[in-house]
């Protein structure tokens, strides 16, 4: 995940309302704007650790998200299994998940 978009969301996270401009891609390019309260540094820097273990942990999901065939492919199989009495569809998802686990 990009250092930028880090520093948005752990801040987003302690402060949602929080009005801010990031000059460059750092933390110390932070700039509070309309009256918003600076957070401390270390608080932003402790809360970029916990955004990047929650990206980590979803890698699955963006891996399956591109392995998966597409929704019309998807009810293409569906619609053959349906007629030919197969399992195609539920193989083929069954993979996707099989071959990119969650833990």
């Amino acid at each position: 995940m990009e250092n930028i978009i880090k520093i948005q969301k752990a801040v987003r996270k302690i402060n949602p309302n929080a009005q801010f401009i990031i000059r460059g891609n750092s933390i110390d390019g932070l700039e509070w704007t309309d009256g918003t309260t600076p957070i401390p540094v270390a608080d932003i820097e402790a809360k970029m650790v916990e955004v990047q273990a929650e990206y980590d942990a979803k890698q699955y999901q963006r891996v399956r998200a591109t392995a998966y065939p597409s929704w019309q492919e998807q009810m293409d199989l569906q619609y053959k299994d349906l007629l030919n009495g197969t399992t195609t569809w539920k193989d083929a998802v069954a993979k996707v998940k099989s071959d990119n686990p969650k833990e």
